[in-house]
């Protein structure tokens, strides 16, 4: 058995699930005759629906994943180095960035059938922040086998951009129209891919509002030919009961 894989499936069950699939597959494992397999799944701990939700996420969007351990990485780096210049820009991203994630997050645990409560989404929130600032629980999120989120201080040790030295003013530069307008190319680039990112985000919600729709649409449709048959059946049913009474008065004439 490749306990590997197993336990990566198993992080990918709802929650409600987990326990009844983690206790088959650890029963598979004695059947097999591997005790240290069945040991080890066996003491897998049930995810809760915050760490479930972003087991899912990771799995199902492996570039927003990318994205954001990049995002990480930089901030961490200017942090490390005292650099203001590159941390206001990355901090001005991760905002946005998290904020997208969180909601195509929760748009994917609904798809599922569980949607995240307000105080759940806080969760996953906290829980990206932290991924920003610890590589760890950054490596320990991109695995995509969390149990709970980790308890650990979000942040950067209380360094904000407001509280990094000024920016130096740049160096005068003979062609500064030029630079105004790549300046002014790379934000609109920038707002661009955050539309894409929230439009991403909107299409996976309004995908499983659809879901939702079709199911009830199936539902409602076989509602309707069961009814139909009844009325069928019984217009038959009374079409035979009325030819019994008109024979019944025929033989008493």
């Amino acid at each position: 058995m490749d306990v590997e894989q197993v336990i990566d499936e198993l992080y990918g069950v709802a929650p409600g699930e987990f326990v009844a699939a983690r206790d088959a597959r650890a029963a598979e494992a004695r059947s097999a005759e591997d005790p240290v397999a069945a040991k080890r799944i066996a003491a897998l701990r049930r995810p809760t629906l915050a760490a479930w939700a972003s087991n899912r996420f990771v799995r199902e969007r492996p570039d927003d994943v990318g994205r954001l351990l990049a995002l990480g990485e930089t901030l961490r780096e200017a942090h490390r180095l005292l650099d203001p210049t590159t941390f206001r820009e990355a901090a001005g991203q991760q905002n946005k960035v998290i904020a997208a994630e969180v909601r195509a997050t929760a748009a994917l645990a609904e798809e599922a059938g569980h949607p995240l409560s307000a105080s759940v989404r806080d969760e996953v929130e906290q829980l990206l922040r932290a991924v920003l600032a610890d590589p760890d629980i950054a490596a320990e999120w991109s695995a995509g086998r969390l149990t709970k989120p980790p308890e650990a201080p979000v942040g950067f040790g209380g360094i904000t951009p407001e509280s990094l030295p000024p920016r130096p003013p740049a160096p005068p530069k003979p062609d500064t129209g030029a630079r105004a307008a790549a300046e002014k190319a790379a934000a609109e680039a920038a707002r661009k891919d955050e539309e894409l990112r929230s439009a991403e985000a909107d299409a996976t919600e309004a995908d499983a509002r659809v879901s939702r729709l079709e199911e009830e649409l199936r539902q409602a449709r076989s509602d309707r030919r069961a009814a139909r048959a009844a009325v069928a059946k019984a217009s038959d049913a009374a079409r035979e009961a009325h030819a019994r009474a008109n024979e019944a008065r025929t033989d008493r004439a």
